[in-house]
């Protein structure tokens, strides 16, 4: 294996290096973002996405400005520190031009709007607050007393709720279609602004959760929810790219 550093005697190679992030959880992700931004650049490729000498030079240009490589010896010494060849640097350069222009034709304001129509609901969102307590019983009581004060949610979420969010009066803030758990989603999304709900049981059983709904948003193409469904698009893509060919990981 390959040396990559070397503290006095000891010699750590890339065998190493992969075996540490294996371990640490990083690895599956860093070799995801490698195929992925490899499938774009072949998508690019094969699409006969063009990019000009112009181009790629001025976007040399910003990479050695942001690190302040002005001097052309300044960009070889950073380069050779790197053990990375001028021809590498290009091919990094350019396969990054070729994966903006390729993202850039996926997710198009028409596809967007097409997407937003046809998946609407999926883009609901709420306003919700909870409480999260440590019996069942004490969960019912809680439901009890609110049902008579409601208004005083805030305040018993910051006496009594064991939740990370309690010193906000328990308020998770708005969500969307998602992000919380599908048998509470379900119930918190058909519920009225004001409903309480509950209490939910968490999966090792240790605590209960109230949840009130505060506000309602019907889906609206907004630029948060444009930016998602561009997100959901590209994976989408992404995806049927990767069914195109034979990756196996070594």
């Amino acid at each position: 294996m390959t040396a990559i550093v070397r503290i006095d005697d000891e010699v750590v190679d890339v065998g190493e290096l992969i075996r540490l992030l294996k371990l640490n959880g990083q690895f599956d992700g860093l070799l995801e973002q490698l195929v992925r931004d490899k499938l774009t650049v072949r998508a690019a490729k094969k699409a006969g996405v063009k990019l000009s000498d112009d181009e790629i030079q001025t976007r040399a240009d910003q990479f050695r400005r942001i690190r302040g490589l002005h001097r052309a010896a300044d960009m070889n010494n950073y380069l050779d520190a790197l053990s990375v060849s001028l021809d590498e640097f290009e091919v990094f350069i350019t396969d990054t031009l070729y994966q903006e222009k390729m993202l850039e034709n996926i997710g198009t304001e028409r596809e967007v709007e097409e997407y937003f129509q046809l998946n609407s609901p999926k883009f609901d969102s709420i306003e919700v607050s909870h409480i999260l307590l440590d019996t069942e019983g004490s969960a019912r009581e809680m439901i009890s007393y609110l049902n008579d004060d409601p208004d005083s949610f805030a305040n018993m979420a910051r006496e009594h709720s064991l939740a990370d969010t309690r010193e906000e009066g328990g308020v998770i803030g708005r969500v969307m279609r998602g992000q919380l758990k599908p048998e509470i989603e379900a119930k918190v999304f058909n519920a009225e602004a004001g409903d309480l709900l509950g209490p939910f049981i968490s999966a090792d059983g240790s605590s209960y959760e109230i949840f009130s709904v505060t506000s309602k948003y019907p889906a609206k193409l907004d630029q948060d929810v444009a930016a998602e469904i561009r997100r959901l698009l590209r994976e989408e893509w992404l995806v049927a790219r990767a069914q195109e060919h034979v990756i196996e990981a070594r």
